[in-house]
């Protein structure tokens, strides 16, 4: 029988099927890593940071007051938004304030909206590198509650001794101050129940305070610039960054703004920063289908395989498990009956990490029976609802950021074709909604978008390293090739088949990551990392 899981994913995503996986396992699990970091510790010189680098903005003195403000550290419990953040604030150590900023920086006299940030401090203060600033994915995702979650995992590691970890959650996500609202907790349970999102874009414009002028502001274009605030205001000429999947565009997109204020950009889970909208859907149908097929494959070498023995036969297997779910719901013992679009939802949520394929087998084999109930709880993973039933920004932030960081698709023929042909990727996924969902929601947004795909030009940039997987079923290892090559920045290759590496408990790839931030030591050309 497969093992259990043992350990709990931090979560984030960069498409609306995406989640970026952690953990908590500490480096020093592994007595290499240990070996390195004191290493490292004792070796390096110090970077701390003594005269920020100006914005380079058009009127730098109008921004002086966002840029010259001082933070007010405190304590992070009335920083919880639900119960998920609630209990990773619990961590010792941390201390979270507000930072203020324009609400739209072409009128920076208007007004002001705050981001939540988190800080954990050095602990060897005397060789304090500065900060590393992280993003754990998304968009929609907690800075702060994923950076919560990893001290356990720093605390004793190069990261927790010679930088403070800061979290910060971006505008309009979680903590920070208006928060995207669209829908209520009982509008998502029926949305998910019934597939129909209704006036979803006309309700966030209603929901969320500033309305249309917010969700105008919400973008990467603009996350960027609260992020240069944020470096100056923490005391960091240059920022240290760490970016999970849509947090790797943060990371880019900061760099074509900002380019001499970057000191390093660890990039994990790159998004391609050429794809459309409707490629990228595309692309994850084929990353899922390949990870579908390798969890049918490691499935069937273990007796009470849900799917069988003969994993050319899974999908096949899986539709006449699932596709009766579209008439008759399975019963769950819980809220309500399990649909065929959750049922889809927690497959997805499955494929991010291998470590959640034994709790998928388990739900699969219960589905058999009539019992529905940890598939429910899978998908409730997925969209972030807690055991009090509710939910967190992410889904709301997600869509209010990714439909104005993409050209709006309103061709109806295109959206069906996408969809057709995201389908055919992924046989295993039917004709389950997610991605359709986000085409339709984005084609009547109440604003236009602010970005659009390119390939990044950053001459002079200090070079990044790009952490991309062989088998990711989220963002391809071309992805990060392309972004690595579009940016000047080394690669680092893991083989396997989860979305995103570092500080996942892989001592290759985090011996390699440490010393990229520490000292800027690229791994050699070519280097791979064995699950």
């Amino acid at each position: 029988m497969l093992a259990e899981p043992d350990r709990r994913p931090l979560k984030g995503r960069k498409g609306r099927l995406l989640r970026t996986i952690g953990s908590k396992r500490s480096l020093l699990h592994y007595a290499g890593v240990a070996l390195l970091i004191g290493t490292l510790t004792t070796c390096t010189t110090t970077h701390e940071p003594q005269h920020p680098a100006p914005s380079p903005v058009a009127d730098a003195h109008v921004l002086d007051r966002f840029y010259e403000q001082k933070l007010s550290w405190g304590d992070c419990a009335p920083y919880a938004t639900d119960s998920q953040s609630s209990e990773a604030f619990r961590a010792t150590g941390i201390e979270c304030a507000r930072l203020t900023v324009p609400l739209d920086y072409s009128r920076p006299h208007g007004d002001t909206i705050s981001v939540g940030v988190l800080r954990y401090k050095a602990l060897d203060p005397v060789n304090r590198i500065g900060s590393l600033v992280m993003d754990p994915g998304g968009p929609g995702e907690s800075g702060m509650e994923a950076a919560a979650r990893l001290v356990n995992t720093v605390s004793s590691d190069a990261i927790g001794l010679r930088f403070d970890l800061v979290g910060f959650d971006p505008r309009g996500i979680g903590a920070s101050e208006p928060r995207i609202r669209c829908l209520t907790d009982a509008e998502w349970d029926s949305e998910r129940a019934s597939g129909d999102f209704g006036d979803f874009a006309a309700k966030c414009a209603e929901r969320t305070d500033h309305g249309t002028e917010m969700l105008a502001n919400v973008g990467t274009r603009d996350v960027v610039k609260d992020l240069d605030v944020l470096r100056v205001v923490i005391g960091d000429e240059k920022l240290s960054y760490l970016g999970y999947s849509y947090g790797t565009q943060i990371g880019y997109r900061y760099a074509e703004a900002f380019p001499r204020n970057v000191r390093a950009l660890l990039l994990d889970g790159a998004v391609d920063p050429t794809e459309s909208e409707p490629d990228s859907l595309i692309a994850q149908g084929q990353g899922f289908n390949r990870a579908f097929a390798l969890f049918a494959k490691e499935c069937a070498r273990h007796t009470g395989c849900a799917l069988g023995s003969d994993p050319a036969r899974a999908t096949g297997v899986f539709e006449n498990l699932v596709r009766p779910l579209k008439t008759v719901p399975a019963a769950t013992g819980d809220r309500r009956k399990l649909s065929f679009d959750d049922a889809i939802t927690a497959v997805v949520e499955a494929m991010y990490s291998e470590q959640s394929w034994p709790v998928l087998n388990t739900a699969l084999g219960l589905l058999g029976s009539g019992d529905g109930s940890v598939l429910l709880r899978l998908a409730d993973r997925y969209y972030e609802r807690g055991p009090d039933g509710h939910y967190s920004s992410l889904q709301d932030g997600y869509y209010a950021v990714r439909c104005v960081d993409n050209p709006r698709a309103t061709d109806p023929a295109a959206i069906d074709a996408a969809r057709r042909r995201a389908n055919d990727m992924a046989p295993f996924l039917g004709d389950g909604r997610p991605d359709r969902a986000e085409l339709d929601i984005c084609a009547s947004w109440p604003v236009p978008g602010t970005s659009h795909p390119h390939r990044p030009f950053v001459p002079g940039l200090a070079p990044p390293l790009v952490i991309s997987g062989t088998d990711d079923p989220v963002t391809s290892h071309q992805a990060g090739v392309n972004l690595a090559s579009a940016l000047g920045g080394g690669l680092l290759t893991f083989d396997g088949a989860q979305h995103t590496a570092f500080l996942h408990g892989n001592q290759c790839v985090d011996i390699a990551a440490l010393a990229y931030l520490v000292d800027g030591t690229m791994p050699a050309p070519g280097t791979h990392c064995a699950p």
